[in-house]
């Protein structure tokens, strides 16, 4: 048993179930601030030298930072993550998912310190003559560190375990959630190189978990990208009927399409429901559940 499992034996039931929910309502929150009374927003930013100096709730105040300043595009994002973060959940469970999440906070807050004492020890002589430069050199890191790389470091995790599950981007485009992550890979492989040395930090530490958790831990090997891929092509063919007996294992209860209609969909029984009912990949997480009486 590996040191995660003996973990979650000890501390599982502390577990926050519905994760995701409270990350929303954080950035919801910090939308309202920024709304209201943008000022506050800069007594939550991620800021070594005023934590250090006895701010300490900007250790978590700092994931109340909006990701968007659209409310529209806030609305899009809060529903897209929440059925990325709910899905991951079931799928790894409340615990591990609660790791993968803290796991890239906390990366981020190691990540802004080491930044600032980088910082500080190459200009040490320029901030005992000007003290006031030392804060303003921290709100630049903190700029930098934001929660738009944890909710990417979601989006990884969930394209990697369900790479061909589709998607309607912006409620429009259909598209496969594997193109969507190399496109976004590339993007942030893009900033990640044209970016300073704040921005690369904070790119790597809030993605650290993702790394870790897929490439570096023997922990974690079956949520591989290879043995994923392995899984579902042993389930596609173990779900394939005998030629031409026309017997279907699986039928989604929503738009009725089995596994003969294509050979590549997913199908999942929902606990939440009432019975026996299995849905596809595009009606397992918007179907309305079936609660008897």
């Amino acid at each position: 048993m590996n040191w995660l499992n003996k973990l979650e034996r000890k501390i599982g039931r502390y577990a926050v179930p519905n994760l995701i929910i409270w990350l929303i309502g954080a950035y919801t929150i910090g939308y309202v601030f920024g709304t209201v009374s943008p000022g506050i927003l800069s007594y939550l930013t991620l800021s070594p030298y005023h934590i250090l100096h006895g701010q300490i709730w900007r250790l978590v105040t700092w994931v109340f930072m909006p990701t968007e300043s659209n409310l529209i595009f806030l609305l899009i994002m809060a529903l897209f993550y929440y059925q990325l973060g709910m899905a991951l959940e079931r799928t790894w469970g409340t615990f591990r998912f609660n790791v993968y999440i803290f796991g890239g906070m906390i990366f981020t807050v190691i990540g802004a310190f080491v930044l600032y004492g980088i910082y500080y020890a190459m200009n040490a002589s320029v901030i005992s003559q000007m003290p006031a430069l030392a804060a303003q050199l921290s709100y630049s890191i903190a700029s930098g560190f934001s929660t738009n790389y944890i909710n990417m470091s979601i989006f990884l995790a969930f394209a990697v375990m369900y790479p061909d599950m589709q998607v309607m981007l912006y409620f429009i485009i259909p598209i496969k959630m594997k193109w969507m992550a190399i496109v976004y890979a590339i993007l942030t492989l893009y900033e990640f190189i044209v970016s300073g040395w704040a921005g690369r930090v904070a790119i790597f530490m809030s993605l650290l978990n993702f790394i870790i958790f897929f490439f570096s831990t023997r922990n974690f090997k079956r949520y591989s990208p290879h043995e994923i891929h392995r899984r579902q092509q042993f389930k596609s063919q173990m779900r394939q009927p005998r030629p031409g007996s026309g017997i279907t294992k699986h039928k989604c209860a929503i738009c009725g399409r089995t596994e003969l209609d294509d050979p590549n969909l997913e199908f999942r029984f929902c606990s939440k429901c009432d019975g026996n009912y299995e849905y596809c990949q595009d009606h397992l997480f918007t179907h309305k559940h079936i609660k008897k009486g």
